[in-house]
């Protein structure tokens, strides 16, 4: 567990190389520093009563801020109850998620956030939005109670993020290009970051998943495999698509594409069968590649896709473990088959794909409306957007630039000197 809390505290350094070879080379020190100071804002946030929000004595809409302030109560020997593992650790583990999922939305707005509102949102959104549903879901509140699963953040990171970047859309508007220049502003600026980025999130990605189970065994085996097919056919799948529509395949829908089948399958890692985990790859691709190109079409200025990839994907993965969960055989613990792969959890059935659907929406609507609210209201107290991007939000906003000496190439006909010389 401790290795698998190295490895999600990975993913958020994986995201900044990952979100920031996908903008412009005068907006990717902005990208990656969102993405790095979540960790210190996240972290500082989960220490004092983030965890006992999430995680402390059950006050029904949230936990008791007060349970396990500034981790007391907490220590290297004892567990909390039904777990294995020091409760210390398993608030360190936890804590990797609150880092890494207000960072998720920063692909969404990116060139329109100013740093500062950066920060009060991120810290007001982990304690209204994240945590309440990482309490309901996670944390033994109405929702756990009531039946809806999610193995490792289908609903608890992907649909809060994905729906909330979507919600940020609307107060921060599009950004402030033509038409004519929107093209250059989508294509990548440095594609070796966004696969460096890439093989970062996968590899953290197991810890993610896998560590969800808590312990070694046969759940954390059937997570890590399951995560590893789901991707695999996504990224293939995506790149064919790309393939035929472009015609010709490229590295960034192939990063895309494994990025989707992996927050597709969080949701249900450690619930399904291998096969299942290969159906949702398959869905992952064509529902995720769908929801990209409708964004485009309502006019939803979402630069990264992390609606369609992150919002959808853990939308749909969420609902589609009630479909794909092992069968009613393996509801008991002690009659189970040897191939159920976590038994005495969930179990297939319309019941299930009911509750999937409802714990699914709520978050969407839920993460939609609060985000709105948090937005306007602090843009009433600082503005959100920056009033210049032409020299881009690096400069602007942090005083430095990735690349000082960008590469330009003057070609220009021979003249000859007053000695005869080629000048060029």
């Amino acid at each position: 567990m401790m290795v698998c809390m190295a490895l999600v505290q990975l993913m958020t350094p994986g995201l900044a190389f990952f979100y920031g070879g996908l903008v412009k080379d005068t907006s990717v020190l902005t990208m990656m520093m969102q993405s790095f100071v979540s960790m210190g804002v996240a972290s500082i946030i989960w220490f004092l009563f983030g965890f006992s929000l999430c995680f402390g004595e059950s006050l029904y809409f949230i936990g008791n801020p007060f349970t396990y302030f500034g981790l007391q109560g907490l220590n290297v020997n004892e567990a909390l109850p039904d777990m294995s593992i020091p409760g210390l650790l398993f608030a360190g583990y936890q804590g990797m998620f609150a880092v890494i999922t207000p960072a998720l939305m920063t692909g969404a707005f990116a060139d329109r956030f100013r740093f500062k509102p950066y920060l009060a949102f991120i810290a007001l959104w982990l304690m209204f939005v994240y945590a309440p549903w990482c309490h309901w879901v996670w944390g033994g509140g109405w929702l756990a109670q009531w039946g809806v699963k999610d193995f490792a953040g289908g609903i608890v990171v992907h649909v809060t993020a994905g729906f909330s970047a979507l919600a940020s859309l609307i107060v921060v508007g599009k950004r402030q290009v033509s038409e004519e220049d929107l093209e250059d502003h989508d294509r990548p600026h440095n594609v070796p970051f966004v696969a460096l980025g890439t093989a970062m999130l996968w590899f953290g990605w197991f810890g993610f998943n896998a560590g969800s189970a808590l312990s070694t065994g046969s759940v954390a085996v059937g997570a890590a495999v399951n995560s590893e097919i789901s991707a695999s056919v996504a990224l293939f799948l995506w790149l064919l698509i790309d393939w035929v529509r472009l015609g010709r395949p490229g590295l960034v829908g192939l990063c895309v594409g494994a990025i989707a089948g992996l927050a597709t399958i969080t949701p249900a890692a450690g619930f399904i069968q291998p096969w299942g985990a290969f159906i949702l790859g398959f869905v992952a691709t064509f529902f995720c590649y769908a929801c990209c190109e409708l964004r485009k079409r309502l006019g939803f200025d979402d630069a990264l896709d992390v609606w369609g990839v992150h919002g959808m994907g853990g939308f749909m993965g969420t609902v589609l473990l009630g479909v794909l969960a092992d069968p009613e055989e393996c509801g008991s613990v002690e009659a189970a088959p040897k191939y159920c792969v976590n038994p005495g959890q969930v179990t297939a059935g319309i019941e299930q794909v009911g509750k999937q659907l409802v714990g699914a929406t709520l978050a969407a609507v839920y993460s939609v409306v609060v985000t709105l609210v948090l937005l306007k209201a602090i843009n009433l107290c600082m503005p959100l957007k920056p009033l210049r991007v032409d020299q881009g939000l690096d400069l602007t906003e942090h005083g430095e630039t990735a690349y000082h000496s960008p590469v330009r190439q003057y070609i220009q006909e021979p003249k000859k000197g007053s000695e005869g010389d080629s000048v060029v």
